[in-house]
């Protein structure tokens, strides 16, 4: 019997029996974590996402209910304060929160989530759900991650410094991740990134009732 979580039709193992699972993905800044997002999710559209509530205005082509829930300040506060959300953050003065109750029933539902979201806020999220595949991915070494910073050209070297700084604070908070992904080569990264993936979706917790399926031809 072959495993076919890529979303074609090749496999005989319903993966519809198995629940979802959370991928949550921190690096610094510069990291890579964008290009090996997007590579995981055009392999696996299994991926789904949750629509998180914000406090900033709708942006042009933004749709109340697709793209985010825009709420007022007020209520993201009440959600905030009645546990409503799984993980939230401040971000440039605007609040961002995932609502924790349709994260559950999507993974009951059998959806894998991934978030891509910093420290503070997978920290958030582990507290309050309880599961997922925390996958940290890290920069070869500092001078490297100072190369790339200023590659991009978007930053003046104000700004470089404070994400250095900002990533080594960071870098600290690693050690209570699942698994360390070191990006000094995009091909072997990504195929560590997919491994962890994969191996998420083989555990017991995405799973619990298929051993006991089993047993029951044996009754």
């Amino acid at each position: 019997m072959t495993l076919d979580i890529s979303g074609n039709d090749s496999s005989n193992f319903d993966i519809t029996d198995r629940r979802g699972i959370v991928l949550v993905l921190c690096a610094p800044s510069g990291t890579g974590k964008t290009t090996l997002t997007k590579r995981l999710l055009k392999e696996f559209p299994r991926f789904s996402f949750s629509i998180s509530y914000t406090t900033r205005q709708p942006r042009e082509g933004e749709i109340n209910g697709k793209d985010y829930y825009f709420v007022s300040e007020e209520e993201f506060s009440k959600k905030r304060d009645a546990g409503f959300f799984a993980e939230w953050a401040e971000v440039h003065g605007k609040f961002y929160g995932t609502p924790k109750e349709a994260t559950l029933e999507m993974l009951r539902h059998g959806n894998d989530i991934i978030f891509d979201i910093d420290v503070q806020g997978a920290s958030q999220l582990y507290g309050n759900l309880k599961q997922g595949c925390y996958v940290f991915i890290l920069p070869p070494s500092r001078d490297e991650l100072e190369k790339r910073l200023r590659g991009r050209g978007t930053d003046d070297e104000q700004t470089i410094m404070r994400r250095v700084a900002n990533a080594q604070k960071e870098l600290e908070q690693a050690h209570w991740f699942n698994a360390w992904i070191v990006n000094d080569d995009l091909d072997k990264a990504y195929d560590q990134l997919r491994s962890a993936y994969i191996a998420a979706t083989l555990s017991p917790q995405s799973s619990p009732d298929l051993v006991d399926s089993i047993m029951e031809d044996w009754k």
